[in-house]
């Protein structure tokens, strides 16, 4: 993969902000409690602040992405967000920073998000060639799955040395790195004709009939919608359920979760052959299976059960799930953007995204509505019972037929 021209940058600079994201998120939440003095509502509004653009504004981004190059973009993104993020920081540092500029910093953070991440998702079409989508998938898979185990523990230990405030120029700085890196890059980008404003409707239209009407790719978001909603239903489940029903600690609960990254490691390693064995659709199915059993070894945890031996038991389910994920997001992916045409890259990625992170807003409170109304476990269930759904809207669709080399 290194030998392509362009993706050891490109890799380079997802692995970097990847790493520093993970660590934002853990210290901007100790900003608002600890420094901030916020309660669990300004916890959530920061975290609603940051997706609010992708539901808002998605669909008008990915379409002036895809006039424009791509680099320029990507690198301009970067930019903005090491400004915007090492203005938090400082503010932190110097005291000046209140709850309601947060919001707003944190919104526009997540405007440039959106269009970095449109054109980043875009531009690699552009550096590789399409039989090689899936490896490089893989690859910065890897990246997420290492992220997601360390960033959180290197997180605690910045916040507890330096403090909420001065861990966010970590982050910062990643996306400086970033720019540079992507800045270096040297790929042939086709402009296509500007349009004039009245037609961006139009193409907006033109990136939801590409979506919705293909044969696979119909079907794939459709399913993809359906787990993103039961992910947040569970995501919400699992916290409650091992920090209150079986009263793990918070260190506990880093364990489990730290297994889906080493899981995911091992998932995203194995992605590529997968994919080539099996097809790009039943690779998904499989991997989607194996998230479903996970789950379920979640949900049957015992109530009775405590301590280190309940931490092994969902340390077992967080490596399934894990495991599952890192096979399925590269074949996803890497399929999506073979069968896309160039000129549709970007409005495919934010029309499927922007549906996705609706689908969190709404699951995420909705297993704490299952969760209160119903108990720990049968919400539990119900989520389980969802990604089966999902799984099986992929299973009875032409996508299980889906192959990576028959993709144009």
């Amino acid at each position: 993969m290194f030998r392509i021209p362009g993706f050891a940058a490109y890799w380079s600079a997802y692995t970097v902000s990847a790493f520093g994201s993970y660590v934002t998120t853990l210290a901007l939440q100790v900003l608002v409690v600890a420094t901030l003095h916020g309660t669990a509502l300004d916890v959530g509004l920061v975290s609603a602040a940051r997706w609010l653009p992708y539901l808002v504004l998605g669909l008008v981004v990915g379409a002036l992405v895809d006039r424009r190059r791509r680099v320029p973009i990507v690198v301009g993104s970067d930019l903005g967000r090491f400004v915007l993020l090492s203005a938090v920081a400082v503010l932190g540092i110097l005291g000046w920073l209140t709850i309601p500029l947060l919001l707003v910093l944190v919104a526009a953070v997540g405007l440039l998000s959106l269009t970095g991440d449109a054109a980043s998702q875009a531009l690699l079409p552009r550096i590789v060639p399409r039989t090689a989508l899936l490896p490089a998938h893989a690859r910065t898979d890897q990246s997420d799955a290492v992220a997601q185990t360390t960033g959180p523990l290197a997180a605690g230990a910045l916040v507890t040395l330096l403090g909420a405030a001065s861990a966010v120029l970590v982050d910062a700085v990643s996306y400086l790195a970033s720019a540079i890196a992507i800045a270096s890059i040297r790929v042939r980008e086709p402009v296509a004709p500007r349009a004039e404003g009245a037609r961006l409707g139009r193409e907006i239209a033109e990136g939801l009939r590409w979506v919705y009407r293909h044969g696979t790719l119909g079907p794939m978001a459709v399913g993809t919608h359906l787990w993103f909603l039961f992910n947040a239903v569970f995501g919400t489940v699992f916290v409650s359920l091992a920090l209150l029903g079986l009263r793990l600690s918070a260190f506990q609960l880093g364990v489990a979760l730290a297994a889906a990254g080493v899981a995911g490691l091992i998932g995203s390693s194995l992605a590529p052959r997968a994919g080539r064995r099996w097809g790009a659709g039943r690779a998904v199915i499989a991997s989607n299976l194996v998230m479903t059993l996970g789950w379920a070894v979640v949900a049957s945890a015992p109530l009775g059960l405590a301590g280190w031996p309940v931490v092994v038991l969902l340390c077992a389910g967080q490596a399934l799930y894990g495991l599952g994920l890192g096979l399925s997001n590269a074949n996803e992916m890497a399929y999506r953007q073979a069968v896309t045409p160039d000129h549709l890259q970007a409005r495919t990625n934010t029309t499927i995204r922007s549906v996705n992170r609706a689908m969190i807003v709404v699951g995420a409170p909705l297993g704490g509505v299952l969760a209160t109304a119903l108990g720990y476990q049968d919400a539990a269930w119900i989520a389980v019972a969802g990604i089966l759904l999902a799984t099986a809207v992929l299973a009875l669709s032409p996508f299980r037929l889906a192959r990576h080399e028959t993709a144009p």
